[in-house]
């Protein structure tokens, strides 16, 4: 099946973790795509802004694309957790998103533990947690990253964490974003859109994250890149996760990548 499109991750693939600027090549890539015509979304686990201040934030750093070429887990939320009592975690800024979006914070007895990016767990607040599920909250992610990058070093992410909840309480648990079957079915549908013969199996995702992102896309029948200009720092640390995924591309990064496909499709 030839390709016809994109799903592209922001954090570690377009943008650095470190310094939020756009890596090397990746204005380059996004302005190529436009310019041929080519069909992609970008895909963010962003929750700490709004998602219309997000895409100014990407345009401001030179990325051209559509309103309908981007997907956050903020612009699915609310069909997978409506606003109810919740016990919210995160940063400061995604919890005032969620206040302003109808949601109350909640931590005696709430409907549901939601879970994004934090830089300060600690072990009291994972006590709280574990009352709240054990008494019948809902174990919800903002999406299930496997480790999280801040200042050069790597924490482990809501995918991890979600994971340690559900071991200690025997409670399963959702995802709002990446890698969740809805949320790469908004993408789909986006994709479908720009051009109505997209499928899966036409789709390629590019992303530092194998287990947060590859291995959803792999499962739902996408082709995937695994870039090494995030989270991911070479094939030797990743190898046990490789294994569950085997991406059909490993490359430094998007502009490597691009490179890449652009001699396959020639």
């Amino acid at each position: 099946m030839p390709i016809k499109g994109f799903m592209i991750d922001v954090q570690g693939t377009l943008i650095d973790d470190i310094d939020k600027k756009p890596i090397a090549g990746s204005l380059e890539v996004i302005a190529s795509l436009r310019e041929r015509g080519f069909p992609f979304v970008l895909v963010t686990n962003n929750t700490k802004m709004e998602s219309a201040e997000f895409r100014s934030y990407l345009r401001g750093l030179g990325f051209d694309f559509s309103d309908d070429q981007y997907l956050d887990p903020l612009m699915v939320l609310e069909e997978r957790v409506p606003p109810c009592p919740v016990a919210a975690y995160g940063s400061e800024p995604f919890l005032r998103v969620l206040q302003r979006r109808g949601y109350r914070l909640e931590y005696d007895s709430p409907k549901a533990v939601l879970i994004g990016i934090k830089e300060d767990f600690c072990n009291d607040e994972f006590a709280t947690m574990i009352e709240a599920l054990l008494g019948g909250a809902e174990l919800i992610g903002m999406h299930e990253t496997s480790l999280y990058s801040k200042n050069g070093r790597r924490y482990p992410g809501v995918g991890a964490l979600l994971r340690m909840l559900s071991f200690a309480t025997g409670r399963g648990y959702g995802v709002v974003g990446k890698p969740s079957r809805g949320f790469y079915g908004e993408a789909m549908r986006r994709l479908k859109r720009q051009d109505g013969s997209i499928e899966p199996d036409s789709v390629v995702m590019i992303s530092d994250d194998p287990v947060g992102d590859l291995k959803g896309a792999k499962e739902m029948g996408m082709r995937t890149a695994l870039v090494l200009s995030g989270k991911v720092a070479s094939v030797e640390e990743a190898e046990d996760q490789l294994k569950h995924v085997e991406p059909e591309w490993v490359c430094a990064d998007i502009a490597e990548w691009f490179k890449s496909y652009e001699r396959g499709a020639a």
